[in-house]
């Protein structure tokens, strides 16, 4: 069986991929989070909530393709399945059935602090071991960080 080695000495490899599976963990649950409050949200601003949610579950689903892919570029295999997340997930979760506005508005904005507090964690680790990959990780940044002003902006 093939094997991808990268260009990354073990313990860059190791910490540049311990960072991205955190971020992929991170942006699958995220997605899952605003869809799952897409599809349930109710109240005078569902419109407006509504179609936010959608971008951040575009944004989301970019940056973890991005991710992941650079994780099997410098040889490590990310893990995005269903039981992995739900395992590693550090998103809260929001109770089933229908959401009101205001409270998708506040969950999703505490997930996206959460969210952002962690890849610039991840950001902080990667800046020696491994630079393209922290340079992927700041541009998740920046779009997570604008989607949080944007949540935080509607409460």
């Amino acid at each position: 069986m093939a094997k991808i080695h990268g260009p990354l000495s073990d313990d860059a490899r190791t910490t540049t991929g311990e960072a991205l599976q955190g971020a992929v963990v991170d942006l699958i649950d995220l997605s899952l989070l605003a869809k799952q409050a897409h599809w349930n949200v109710v109240g005078r601003t569902f419109r407006s909530v509504h179609l936010q949610l959608d971008e951040l579950v575009d944004a989301a689903r970019d940056h973890t393709d991005t991710l992941a892919e650079r994780a099997v570029a410098v040889g490590v295999n990310p893990d995005g399945r269903s039981g992995k997340v739900a395992a590693d997930t550090k998103i809260p979760q929001p109770d089933p059935g229908y959401l009101q506005d205001d409270k998708v508005i506040a969950l999703i904005t505490d997930a996206l602090r959460g969210v952002v507090e962690r890849f610039r964690e991840r950001i902080a680790a990667t800046e020696e071991a491994d630079p393209v990959s922290q340079d992927l990780l700041i541009a998740a940044s920046e779009d997570l960080e604008q989607q949080h002003w944007m949540f935080e902006a509607m409460r």
